[in-house]
């Protein structure tokens, strides 16, 4: 398992050095992702934080869950879908490359300032389980990005 930044074409940042996710003790269970921009989120505005970073968990029953840092959500920031939800076949897909995007909406009634360099969101790896008669229809690789299995 391991973090690794996008291929150069699927780059939003591309003359930036991207910093891969870090945990900030040895006891923490999620891996803190840093925005690439400076940003004002405005009081009921959507923000999509692209990383440049992907994640290759490596393992079909493990997934990369994304939460908002609880720092922010004191300022009133959510994940637009509630929890971010990163599949294993997610990483390296053609549209993207697995560039993780983190979209953020602002519940509250102040502006929240986001500098560069600033943690936004973080990681968890979690294992998942599929029930002993699930019938998954037999798909082809994924292709697409953000939103692509439900097409």
């Amino acid at each position: 398992m391991k973090f690794e930044i996008v291929r150069e074409d699927c780059r939003k940042f591309p003359n930036q050095g991207i910093k891969l996710p870090t945990r900030k003790t040895i006891n923490s269970a999620g891996y803190d992702f840093y925005s690439n921009e400076n940003v004002f989120v405005k009081p009921n505005e959507t923000h999509i934080f692209w990383t440049d970073i992907k994640a290759d968990v490596g393992n079909l029953d493990l997934y990369l869950q994304i939460s908002i840092r609880s720092s922010l959500a004191k300022e009133g920031l959510c994940l637009s879908n509630g929890i971010g939800i990163i599949d294993a076949d997610y990483y390296d897909n053609e549209s993207n490359d697995g560039n993780i995007g983190i979209m953020v909406t602002n519940l509250g009634n102040n502006y929240v300032k986001i500098q560069s360099g600033d943690r936004i969101a973080q990681g968890i790896i979690c294992l998942y389980y599929v029930m002993d008669d699930d019938v998954t229809p037999k798909l082809k690789k994924r292709t697409g990005g953000i939103g692509s299995t439900g097409k």
